[in-house]
Protein backbone atom coordinates (compact mmCIF):
# COMPACT_ATOMS: atom_id res chain seq x y z
CA UNK A 1 0.00 0.00 0.00
CA UNK A 2 2.97 2.18 0.67
CA UNK A 3 3.97 1.88 -2.71
CA UNK A 4 0.60 2.92 -4.35
CA UNK A 5 0.23 6.07 -2.30
CA UNK A 6 3.65 6.83 -3.38
CA UNK A 7 2.49 6.72 -6.56
CA UNK A 8 -0.50 8.74 -6.12
CA UNK A 9 1.94 11.41 -4.49
CA UNK A 10 3.90 11.71 -7.36
CA UNK A 11 1.01 11.58 -10.03
CA UNK A 12 -0.62 14.58 -7.98
CA UNK A 13 -3.70 13.01 -7.65
CA UNK A 14 -4.43 14.17 -11.41
CA UNK A 15 -7.45 16.62 -10.62
CA UNK A 16 -10.33 16.41 -12.97
CA UNK A 17 -10.89 19.75 -14.96
CA UNK A 18 -14.70 21.51 -13.67
CA UNK A 19 -15.95 21.74 -17.79
CA UNK A 20 -18.80 24.19 -18.24
CA UNK A 21 -22.34 22.97 -18.44
CA UNK A 22 -22.82 23.28 -22.02
CA UNK A 23 -25.96 21.21 -21.91
CA UNK A 24 -27.96 23.97 -19.62
CA UNK A 25 -26.30 26.68 -22.11
CA UNK A 26 -28.01 25.21 -25.18
CA UNK A 27 -31.17 24.46 -23.50
CA UNK A 28 -31.72 28.42 -23.12
CA UNK A 29 -30.19 29.17 -26.17
CA UNK A 30 -32.70 27.39 -28.13
CA UNK A 31 -35.52 29.02 -26.04
CA UNK A 32 -36.80 31.05 -29.03
CA UNK A 33 -40.54 32.66 -29.71
CA UNK A 34 -42.44 30.52 -32.27
CA UNK A 35 -42.10 30.65 -36.37
CA UNK A 36 -44.83 32.99 -38.08
CA UNK A 37 -46.16 30.33 -40.05
CA UNK A 38 -48.33 31.06 -43.36
CA UNK A 39 -51.85 29.83 -43.79
CA UNK A 40 -50.93 27.11 -47.28
CA UNK A 41 -48.66 24.89 -44.94
CA UNK A 42 -49.08 21.54 -44.95
CA UNK A 43 -47.52 18.58 -42.82
CA UNK A 44 -44.90 17.69 -44.76
CA UNK A 45 -43.28 13.90 -44.06
CA UNK A 46 -39.94 14.11 -45.95
CA UNK A 47 -38.09 16.42 -48.26
CA UNK A 48 -38.33 14.63 -51.88
CA UNK A 49 -42.45 14.79 -51.18
CA UNK A 50 -42.10 18.35 -51.56
CA UNK A 51 -42.45 17.75 -55.22
CA UNK A 52 -44.68 15.14 -56.41
CA UNK A 53 -42.46 13.31 -59.56
CA UNK A 54 -41.57 9.65 -60.42
CA UNK A 55 -39.02 11.69 -62.56
CA UNK A 56 -37.59 13.76 -60.06
CA UNK A 57 -37.30 10.92 -56.92
CA UNK A 58 -35.35 8.72 -59.69
CA UNK A 59 -32.67 11.46 -60.27
CA UNK A 60 -32.52 11.84 -56.15
CA UNK A 61 -31.76 7.90 -55.81
CA UNK A 62 -29.06 8.70 -58.59
CA UNK A 63 -27.20 11.16 -57.02
CA UNK A 64 -27.68 9.59 -53.76
CA UNK A 65 -25.92 6.60 -55.31
CA UNK A 66 -23.53 8.13 -57.94
CA UNK A 67 -22.21 11.92 -56.10
CA UNK A 68 -19.04 11.38 -55.67
CA UNK A 69 -18.85 14.20 -53.15
CA UNK A 70 -22.06 12.17 -50.88
CA UNK A 71 -19.91 8.56 -51.41
CA UNK A 72 -16.63 10.65 -49.95
CA UNK A 73 -18.80 11.00 -46.77
CA UNK A 74 -20.21 7.61 -46.90
CA UNK A 75 -16.77 6.11 -46.69
CA UNK A 76 -15.65 8.67 -44.07
CA UNK A 77 -18.63 7.19 -41.94
CA UNK A 78 -16.97 3.80 -42.73
CA UNK A 79 -13.49 4.56 -41.27
CA UNK A 80 -14.97 6.52 -38.45
CA UNK A 81 -16.83 2.62 -37.83
CA UNK A 82 -13.35 0.56 -38.14
CA UNK A 83 -11.99 3.02 -35.58
CA UNK A 84 -14.50 2.65 -33.31
CA UNK A 85 -13.57 -1.11 -33.63
CA UNK A 86 -9.32 -0.57 -33.21
CA UNK A 87 -10.47 2.01 -30.13
CA UNK A 88 -12.70 -1.20 -28.59
CA UNK A 89 -9.93 -3.59 -28.95
CA UNK A 90 -7.69 -1.54 -26.53
CA UNK A 91 -10.24 -3.04 -23.92
CA UNK A 92 -9.73 -6.59 -24.36
CA UNK A 93 -7.19 -8.65 -23.62
CA UNK A 94 -3.82 -9.20 -26.20
CA UNK A 95 -2.97 -12.37 -27.19
CA UNK A 96 0.11 -13.40 -29.22
CA UNK A 97 2.64 -16.28 -29.72
CA UNK A 98 5.74 -16.77 -30.99
CA UNK A 99 8.08 -20.01 -31.92
CA UNK A 100 11.92 -20.14 -32.19
CA UNK A 101 14.46 -22.46 -33.54
CA UNK A 102 18.14 -22.49 -32.30
CA UNK A 103 21.28 -24.87 -33.87
CA UNK A 104 24.87 -24.45 -32.48
CA UNK A 105 28.21 -26.58 -33.71
CA UNK A 106 28.26 -29.26 -31.11
CA UNK A 107 25.10 -28.50 -29.51
CA UNK A 108 21.33 -30.54 -29.80
CA UNK A 109 18.85 -28.32 -31.69
CA UNK A 110 16.89 -26.25 -29.54
CA UNK A 111 12.97 -25.34 -29.87
CA UNK A 112 11.07 -22.58 -27.89
CA UNK A 113 7.48 -21.62 -27.98
CA UNK A 114 5.79 -18.75 -25.85
CA UNK A 115 2.07 -17.45 -25.03
CA UNK A 116 1.76 -14.09 -24.11
CA UNK A 117 -1.39 -12.63 -22.59
CA UNK A 118 -1.56 -8.75 -21.37
CA UNK A 119 -4.20 -6.50 -20.23
CA UNK A 120 -4.76 -3.30 -19.11
CA UNK A 121 -7.35 -3.03 -16.42
CA UNK A 122 -9.28 0.28 -17.01
CA UNK A 123 -9.13 1.57 -13.31
CA UNK A 124 -10.73 4.90 -13.99
CA UNK A 125 -12.62 4.14 -16.83
CA UNK A 126 -10.37 6.32 -19.35
CA UNK A 127 -10.79 3.18 -21.77
CA UNK A 128 -14.67 3.52 -21.73
CA UNK A 129 -14.79 7.21 -21.97
CA UNK A 130 -11.87 6.57 -25.12
CA UNK A 131 -14.50 3.82 -26.81
CA UNK A 132 -17.36 5.98 -25.97
CA UNK A 133 -15.60 9.20 -27.66
CA UNK A 134 -15.36 6.88 -30.54
CA UNK A 135 -18.51 6.19 -30.81
CA UNK A 136 -19.85 9.81 -30.91
CA UNK A 137 -17.65 10.33 -33.67
CA UNK A 138 -19.45 7.60 -35.69
CA UNK A 139 -23.16 9.11 -34.44
CA UNK A 140 -21.86 12.43 -35.74
CA UNK A 141 -20.32 11.42 -38.79
CA UNK A 142 -23.77 9.28 -39.76
CA UNK A 143 -25.41 12.40 -39.10
CA UNK A 144 -23.08 14.46 -41.23
CA UNK A 145 -23.99 11.98 -44.02
CA UNK A 146 -27.73 12.30 -43.63
CA UNK A 147 -27.52 16.15 -43.63
CA UNK A 148 -25.15 15.79 -46.86
CA UNK A 149 -27.14 13.65 -48.68
CA UNK A 150 -30.41 15.88 -47.79
CA UNK A 151 -28.19 18.72 -49.07
CA UNK A 152 -27.63 16.80 -52.59
CA UNK A 153 -31.03 15.84 -52.73
CA UNK A 154 -32.29 19.50 -52.40
CA UNK A 155 -29.53 20.41 -54.96
CA UNK A 156 -31.41 17.91 -57.48
CA UNK A 157 -34.46 19.43 -56.72
CA UNK A 158 -33.48 22.97 -57.45
CA UNK A 159 -31.41 22.02 -60.37
CA UNK A 160 -34.14 20.24 -61.84
CA UNK A 161 -36.67 23.28 -61.69
CA UNK A 162 -34.10 25.82 -63.15
CA UNK A 163 -34.22 23.70 -66.21
CA UNK A 164 -37.59 24.23 -66.42
CA UNK A 165 -37.01 28.18 -65.54
CA UNK A 166 -34.37 28.60 -68.03
CA UNK A 167 -36.72 26.40 -70.54
CA UNK A 168 -39.20 29.58 -69.89
CA UNK A 169 -36.63 31.99 -70.24
CA UNK A 170 -35.92 31.02 -73.18
CA UNK A 171 -39.11 31.21 -74.63
CA UNK A 172 -40.56 34.30 -73.73
CA UNK A 173 -37.01 35.20 -75.33
CA UNK A 174 -37.73 33.92 -78.56
CA UNK A 175 -41.36 35.36 -78.05
CA UNK A 176 -39.83 39.01 -77.69
CA UNK A 177 -37.44 38.03 -80.85
CA UNK A 178 -40.14 36.93 -83.12
CA UNK A 179 -42.07 40.15 -82.03
CA UNK A 180 -39.23 42.42 -82.89
CA UNK A 181 -38.44 40.75 -86.35
CA UNK A 182 -41.92 41.64 -87.28
CA UNK A 183 -41.73 45.23 -86.24
CA UNK A 184 -38.50 44.93 -88.71
CA UNK A 185 -40.85 43.77 -91.44
CA UNK A 186 -43.43 46.36 -90.77
CA UNK A 187 -40.65 48.96 -90.78
CA UNK A 188 -39.47 48.10 -93.91
CA UNK A 189 -42.81 48.07 -95.61
CA UNK A 190 -44.18 51.75 -94.22
CA UNK A 191 -40.56 52.74 -95.61
CA UNK A 192 -41.02 51.54 -98.67
CA UNK A 193 -44.54 52.94 -98.76
CA UNK A 194 -42.88 56.05 -97.86
CA UNK A 195 -43.86 56.07 -94.34
CA UNK A 196 -41.35 56.04 -91.50
CA UNK A 197 -37.92 56.71 -91.63
CA UNK A 198 -34.46 54.70 -91.43
CA UNK A 199 -33.78 55.46 -88.20
CA UNK A 200 -36.92 53.16 -87.42
CA UNK A 201 -35.26 50.65 -89.12
CA UNK A 202 -32.25 51.23 -87.06
CA UNK A 203 -33.76 51.21 -83.85
CA UNK A 204 -35.83 48.01 -84.42
CA UNK A 205 -32.39 46.10 -85.89
CA UNK A 206 -30.87 47.42 -82.44
CA UNK A 207 -33.48 46.09 -80.14
CA UNK A 208 -33.25 42.57 -82.49
CA UNK A 209 -29.76 41.99 -82.21
CA UNK A 210 -29.90 42.43 -78.36
CA UNK A 211 -32.46 39.63 -78.00
CA UNK A 212 -30.64 37.53 -79.92
CA UNK A 213 -27.47 38.18 -77.64
CA UNK A 214 -29.82 37.16 -74.70
CA UNK A 215 -31.24 34.11 -76.50
CA UNK A 216 -27.91 32.69 -77.30
CA UNK A 217 -26.88 33.53 -73.21
CA UNK A 218 -29.89 31.67 -72.22
CA UNK A 219 -29.31 28.70 -74.45
CA UNK A 220 -25.66 28.21 -73.41
CA UNK A 221 -27.18 28.54 -69.44
CA UNK A 222 -29.28 25.82 -70.17
CA UNK A 223 -26.51 23.55 -71.51
CA UNK A 224 -24.66 24.20 -68.74
CA UNK A 225 -27.00 23.93 -65.89
CA UNK A 226 -27.97 20.13 -67.76
CA UNK A 227 -23.66 19.18 -67.54
CA UNK A 228 -24.08 20.83 -63.31
CA UNK A 229 -27.10 18.59 -63.03
CA UNK A 230 -25.45 15.50 -64.40
CA UNK A 231 -21.98 16.16 -61.95
CA UNK A 232 -24.45 16.62 -59.27
CA UNK A 233 -25.98 12.79 -60.45
CA UNK A 234 -22.57 11.33 -60.87
CA UNK A 235 -22.91 11.05 -64.47
CA UNK A 236 -21.10 12.54 -67.82
CA UNK A 237 -22.05 10.55 -70.62
CA UNK A 238 -25.81 10.55 -70.07
CA UNK A 239 -28.92 12.11 -72.38
CA UNK A 240 -29.81 15.17 -71.66
CA UNK A 241 -32.67 15.42 -68.64
CA UNK A 242 -35.76 16.22 -69.71
CA UNK A 243 -37.38 19.04 -67.58
CA UNK A 244 -40.97 19.68 -67.28
CA UNK A 245 -42.47 21.59 -69.07
CA UNK A 246 -44.62 23.87 -66.37
CA UNK A 247 -43.24 24.34 -62.54
CA UNK A 248 -44.80 21.60 -60.76
CA UNK A 249 -46.44 22.23 -57.21
CA UNK A 250 -43.89 22.59 -54.53
CA UNK A 251 -45.35 21.92 -50.94
CA UNK A 252 -44.90 25.09 -48.31
CA UNK A 253 -44.18 22.59 -45.58
CA UNK A 254 -45.16 23.83 -41.96
CA UNK A 255 -42.67 24.88 -39.49
CA UNK A 256 -43.12 23.26 -36.03
CA UNK A 257 -42.20 24.96 -32.57
CA UNK A 258 -38.42 26.21 -32.79
CA UNK A 259 -37.11 23.13 -30.23
CA UNK A 260 -39.31 20.46 -32.65
CA UNK A 261 -37.80 22.10 -35.67
CA UNK A 262 -34.05 22.51 -34.61
CA UNK A 263 -34.47 18.79 -33.11
CA UNK A 264 -34.65 17.46 -36.54
CA UNK A 265 -31.82 19.05 -38.20
CA UNK A 266 -28.94 16.64 -38.40
CA UNK A 267 -26.43 19.50 -38.72
CA UNK A 268 -27.79 20.50 -35.36
CA UNK A 269 -27.73 17.08 -34.12
CA UNK A 270 -23.78 16.14 -35.40
CA UNK A 271 -22.44 19.62 -33.70
CA UNK A 272 -24.21 18.50 -29.99
CA UNK A 273 -22.79 14.86 -30.28
CA UNK A 274 -19.22 16.50 -30.99
CA UNK A 275 -19.66 18.55 -27.51
CA UNK A 276 -20.25 15.57 -26.10
CA UNK A 277 -17.19 13.73 -27.77
CA UNK A 278 -14.94 16.27 -26.98
CA UNK A 279 -16.03 15.92 -23.30
CA UNK A 280 -15.14 12.41 -23.00
CA UNK A 281 -11.81 12.81 -24.45
CA UNK A 282 -11.38 15.72 -21.82
CA UNK A 283 -12.23 13.05 -19.66
CA UNK A 284 -9.49 10.89 -21.10
CA UNK A 285 -7.07 13.22 -20.72
CA UNK A 286 -6.91 13.84 -17.52
CA UNK A 287 -7.37 10.25 -16.55
CA UNK A 288 -4.09 9.98 -18.80
CA UNK A 289 -2.43 11.77 -15.60
CA UNK A 290 -3.79 8.79 -13.69
CA UNK A 291 -1.81 5.77 -12.78
CA UNK A 292 -2.46 2.53 -14.93
CA UNK A 293 -2.06 -1.21 -14.28
CA UNK A 294 -0.84 -3.56 -16.83
CA UNK A 295 -1.52 -6.86 -16.24
CA UNK A 296 0.33 -9.84 -17.84
CA UNK A 297 1.23 -13.38 -18.25
CA UNK A 298 3.51 -15.73 -20.08
CA UNK A 299 3.46 -19.37 -20.85
CA UNK A 300 7.13 -20.60 -22.13
CA UNK A 301 8.62 -24.05 -22.66
CA UNK A 302 11.76 -24.73 -24.36
CA UNK A 303 12.57 -28.83 -25.67
CA UNK A 304 14.98 -30.68 -28.34
CA UNK A 305 11.59 -30.90 -30.43
CA UNK A 306 8.96 -28.85 -31.96
CA UNK A 307 6.15 -31.09 -31.06
CA UNK A 308 7.31 -30.83 -27.14
CA UNK A 309 8.23 -27.23 -27.45
CA UNK A 310 4.87 -26.76 -27.62
CA UNK A 311 2.82 -29.94 -26.39
CA UNK A 312 5.04 -30.09 -23.52
CA UNK A 313 4.32 -28.69 -19.84
CA UNK A 314 5.54 -24.68 -19.96
CA UNK A 315 6.60 -22.58 -17.41
CA UNK A 316 4.01 -19.52 -16.91
CA UNK A 317 4.79 -16.52 -15.18
CA UNK A 318 2.25 -13.62 -14.13
CA UNK A 319 2.97 -10.08 -13.82
CA UNK A 320 1.07 -6.76 -12.87
CA UNK A 321 2.85 -3.63 -13.31
CA UNK A 322 1.07 -0.11 -11.72
CA UNK A 323 2.54 3.05 -13.87
CA UNK A 324 2.38 6.77 -13.28
CA UNK A 325 3.40 9.50 -15.27
CA UNK A 326 5.66 12.25 -12.68
CA UNK A 327 7.71 14.07 -15.15
CA UNK A 328 6.93 14.59 -18.87
CA UNK A 329 7.96 18.65 -19.44
CA UNK A 330 3.96 18.98 -18.65
CA UNK A 331 2.71 17.13 -22.03
CA UNK A 332 0.22 15.39 -20.55
CA UNK A 333 -1.28 18.33 -18.91
CA UNK A 334 -0.79 20.30 -21.88
CA UNK A 335 -2.60 17.70 -24.01
CA UNK A 336 -6.00 18.15 -21.13
CA UNK A 337 -6.02 21.95 -21.55
CA UNK A 338 -6.22 21.39 -25.50
CA UNK A 339 -8.68 18.99 -24.72
CA UNK A 340 -10.45 21.55 -22.85
CA UNK A 341 -9.89 24.21 -25.81
CA UNK A 342 -11.12 21.32 -28.18
CA UNK A 343 -14.60 21.31 -26.08
CA UNK A 344 -14.77 25.03 -25.88
CA UNK A 345 -14.31 25.16 -29.91
CA UNK A 346 -17.39 22.74 -30.49
CA UNK A 347 -19.44 24.35 -28.42
CA UNK A 348 -18.90 27.74 -30.09
CA UNK A 349 -19.03 25.76 -33.51
CA UNK A 350 -22.74 24.37 -31.76
CA UNK A 351 -23.71 27.70 -31.43
CA UNK A 352 -23.09 29.12 -34.93
CA UNK A 353 -24.43 26.19 -36.39
CA UNK A 354 -28.10 26.70 -34.10
CA UNK A 355 -27.57 30.87 -35.26
CA UNK A 356 -27.51 29.54 -38.62
CA UNK A 357 -30.09 26.90 -38.66
CA UNK A 358 -32.67 29.97 -36.27
CA UNK A 359 -31.66 32.79 -39.51
CA UNK A 360 -32.25 30.21 -42.20
CA UNK A 361 -35.49 29.45 -41.13
CA UNK A 362 -36.52 32.80 -40.13
CA UNK A 363 -35.36 34.00 -43.67
CA UNK A 364 -37.02 31.35 -45.48
CA UNK A 365 -40.32 32.03 -43.96
CA UNK A 366 -40.42 35.69 -44.46
CA UNK A 367 -39.12 35.36 -47.94
CA UNK A 368 -41.83 33.05 -49.12
CA UNK A 369 -44.57 35.92 -47.58
CA UNK A 370 -42.15 38.44 -49.73
CA UNK A 371 -42.36 36.61 -53.04
CA UNK A 372 -46.13 36.11 -52.95
CA UNK A 373 -46.71 39.43 -52.26
CA UNK A 374 -43.94 40.54 -55.08
CA UNK A 375 -45.88 37.87 -57.25
CA UNK A 376 -48.73 39.25 -57.06
CA UNK A 377 -47.74 42.86 -57.92
CA UNK A 378 -45.84 41.97 -60.91
CA UNK A 379 -49.26 39.86 -62.59
CA UNK A 380 -51.11 43.27 -62.13
CA UNK A 381 -48.45 45.10 -63.83
CA UNK A 382 -48.11 42.36 -66.78
CA UNK A 383 -51.51 43.01 -66.93
CA UNK A 384 -51.64 46.46 -67.51
CA UNK A 385 -48.79 46.30 -69.60
CA UNK A 386 -50.39 43.91 -71.92
CA UNK A 387 -53.65 45.83 -72.20
CA UNK A 388 -51.39 48.72 -73.33
CA UNK A 389 -49.20 47.18 -75.81
CA UNK A 390 -52.11 46.29 -77.69
CA UNK A 391 -53.04 50.29 -77.73
CA UNK A 392 -49.67 51.27 -78.55
CA UNK A 393 -49.43 48.76 -81.25
CA UNK A 394 -52.71 49.94 -82.63
CA UNK A 395 -51.55 53.69 -81.98
CA UNK A 396 -47.97 53.08 -83.83
CA UNK A 397 -49.89 51.78 -86.95
CA UNK A 398 -52.11 54.58 -87.40
CA UNK A 399 -49.23 57.23 -86.43
CA UNK A 400 -49.79 58.46 -83.35
CA UNK A 401 -46.87 56.94 -81.29
CA UNK A 402 -43.34 56.55 -83.19
CA UNK A 403 -41.20 52.91 -82.56
CA UNK A 404 -39.33 53.98 -79.86
CA UNK A 405 -42.37 54.27 -77.59
CA UNK A 406 -43.60 51.29 -78.80
CA UNK A 407 -40.19 49.20 -78.34
CA UNK A 408 -40.42 50.56 -75.01
CA UNK A 409 -43.60 48.75 -74.18
CA UNK A 410 -43.11 46.03 -75.64
CA UNK A 411 -39.88 45.48 -73.67
CA UNK A 412 -41.48 46.36 -70.75
CA UNK A 413 -44.16 43.74 -71.58
CA UNK A 414 -41.39 41.40 -71.77
CA UNK A 415 -39.48 41.97 -68.80
CA UNK A 416 -42.32 41.60 -66.76
CA UNK A 417 -43.61 38.41 -67.59
CA UNK A 418 -39.56 37.19 -67.44
CA UNK A 419 -40.10 38.76 -64.13
CA UNK A 420 -43.13 36.94 -63.05
CA UNK A 421 -41.96 33.92 -64.40
CA UNK A 422 -38.98 34.23 -62.35
CA UNK A 423 -40.33 35.21 -58.72
CA UNK A 424 -42.28 31.79 -59.28
CA UNK A 425 -38.94 30.05 -59.48
CA UNK A 426 -37.65 31.81 -56.91
CA UNK A 427 -40.72 31.04 -54.62
CA UNK A 428 -40.39 27.31 -55.44
CA UNK A 429 -36.96 27.45 -54.73
CA UNK A 430 -37.44 28.91 -51.48
CA UNK A 431 -40.01 26.45 -50.42
CA UNK A 432 -37.12 23.88 -50.85
CA UNK A 433 -34.88 25.86 -49.04
CA UNK A 434 -37.27 25.97 -46.38
CA UNK A 435 -37.84 22.26 -46.01
CA UNK A 436 -34.37 22.12 -45.82
CA UNK A 437 -34.17 24.60 -43.32
CA UNK A 438 -36.70 23.14 -41.13
CA UNK A 439 -34.67 19.48 -40.69
CA UNK A 440 -36.61 17.52 -43.68
CA UNK A 441 -34.75 14.29 -44.90
CA UNK A 442 -34.58 12.39 -47.56
CA UNK A 443 -36.45 9.38 -47.25
CA UNK A 444 -36.37 6.31 -49.99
Amino acid sequence: MTLLNAVLLLSGCASMSASPDYQTKIQQEQTLPAWSQSDEAESVISLNSLIASAQLNQLVETAIQHNPTLQQTWLTLRIRQTQLQQTDAARQPQISAAAGATRSENADDNFTSRIDISWQADLWGKLKANSQAATQDVNEQALLYQAARDSLSAEVMKAWLNLTATSHAITIEKQRLKTLEQNERYIVQRYRNGIGTLEDLDNARSSSAQSRASLAAFQEDYRQQQRDLKTLLGQTNTADIEAPASYPEVKLAWADVPEQTLARRPDLQAAYIAIEADQLRTEVAYKELLPSLDIGAALEDAASSPHQALMGSPLWSLLAQLTAPIYQGGQLRAAAKEAELNEAYSYQRYRETLLTAVNEVEQYLSLEQNLLTRQQHIADALKSAQNSLEQYQTSYRTGLVDILDLLTVQQQTYNLEATLDNLIYQRLINRINLGLALGLRTTP
